[in-house]
């Protein structure tokens, strides 16, 4: 049974713990951008012991690269990218205290299992629906890697961004119980 949830970030282990496939999520607070290229840089801090660009305690990252705001706007049409692109990266950031990714599709098998393992938490975002979900973001400042336009880091403020879980810590995976359940549907 889908659940209403307002969750405000950064994200705790408690926060986690109370979440299951398929709750409707509004999130508030502040979380971060980044696309493959920037995860890519991320790790390599990591693995030469250097500071990141932000704290990945309790994070979430949101994974978009947001169209220029337009005049008097925070940020342009900010929806979800396909979020595969960054599991090569995700369990290792996941490992290190990240609580929360916004995307879109399914997950690799080692994202889930770091998960489940780390007490995170993988959000859908609405594919297509860009225009909408800036919407929810009440500001937007570049903090690391300018130099990749509009996949740069940036943190944002944001207010009841609509979400839906869709991996949860208990293994669950919305995508493949929803397909099974229309599957069996007569």
């Amino acid at each position: 049974m889908s659940r209403d949830i307002k969750l405000q970030a950064p994200l705790s282990d408690a926060d986690v713990e109370s979440l299951r496939i398929g709750d409707r999520v509004l999130l508030s607070g502040i979380i971060y951008t980044a696309r493959d290229a920037a995860h890519k840089r991320l790790v390599e801090l990591m693995d030469n012991h250097q500071p990141l660009p932000f704290d990945l305690k309790g994070a979430v990252i949101y994974y978009v690269g947001p169209a220029p705001a337009p005049p008097g706007k925070p940020i342009g049409s900010a929806g979800p990218t396909t979020s595969y692109r960054m599991d090569a990266f995700a369990p290792i950031l996941i490992a290190e205290g990240l609580k929360g990714m916004i995307g879109k599709g399914g997950r690799s098998r080692e994202v889930i299992e770091a998960i489940k393992t780390y007490k995170a938490i993988y959000f859908g975002a609405i594919g297509g629906a860009g225009a909408l979900i800036a919407k929810s973001i009440v500001s937007s400042k570049i903090i690391a890697y300018e130099d990749l336009g509009p996949e740069a880091i940036r943190m944002l403020e944001i207010k009841d961004l609509p979400l839906f879980v869709i991996n949860d810590i208990y293994g669950g995976d919305l995508y493949q119980e929803g397909t099974e359940k229309y599957a069996e549907a007569p």
